[in-house]
């Protein structure tokens, strides 16, 4: 049976209401600088700060409070170019076999293709992993709560914080992911989620000219 938690006072930060408009404008026109790149480069990115975005992500809402994620941080350049290997075997059959011509119609405005040579270029590799369940200390399985929510949420506040942090990343999902398990070695209860290169941008990275919807086109609003 599950122990009730303490409960404690909640330390509720107060804005006037000029300084919530200039705030939450603030992020909104920061965060909307954010894009997803491919030109990544191979500078050097202090351990503290992949630590602490990681730490970030894990302030995430989550079902029950289950938690039900983990963060694999990949430095090492062996594995990097083990992952880049799969992850291109993997995309060259989805390119080639997988993909409808819709589909691939759709990704020719973003330049894509299988080749994914920043999965070695970056200093840094976050591999996420969904918790599907737990185990107890007796050997038998505890569920985890809304999983995908969880871990969906964890990740957007992931990628913003990396964002904050003044670097770039890339939200990749070489399908199927499951030689990462294997590679990363795995226990049977997590799932590959997302997998997300972090390093700075090169000098003269190149994005799409892609515009973003408006308010009345993200929103309903009942008043």
């Amino acid at each position: 049976m599950s122990q009730a938690h303490a409960f404690v006072p909640y330390d509720a930060i107060h804005f006037n209401e000029s300084e919530m408009s200039l705030r939450a404008r603030e992020l909104y026109d920061y965060a909307n600088r954010r894009r997803s790149i491919r030109d990544f480069s191979d500078k050097d990115v202090p351990f503290d700060v992949i630590q602490n975005v990681i730490k970030t992500a894990g302030t995430a809402p989550s079902g029950a409070h289950r938690e039900p994620w983990t963060f694999c941080v990949v430095r090492s350049a062996e594995m990097k170019k083990k992952i880049r290997e799969a992850a291109e075997a993997e995309e060259y059959e989805s390119y080639t076999k997988r993909m409808s011509d819709q589909w691939l119609d759709d990704l020719k405005p973003m330049g894509t293709d299988w080749h994914k040579p920043f999965l070695e270029t970056v200093p840094w590799i976050i591999v996420v992993f969904k918790r599907a369940f737990e185990y107890d200390t007796d050997g038998s399985k505890h569920q985890n709560y809304y999983v995908n929510e969880s871990v969906g949420i964890a990740c957007g506040m992931l990628i913003n914080a990396i964002h904050h942090a003044g670097l770039a990343t890339l939200t990749h999902t070489p399908s199927p992911m499951n030689f990462l398990p294997k590679l990363l070695e795995r226990p049977d209860n997590e799932r590959p989620y997302l997998l997300l290169p972090v390093g700075y941008p090169t000098d003269n990275a190149k994005v799409p000219d892609l515009q973003r919807k408006s308010f009345d086109e993200l929103a309903v609003v009942f008043d």
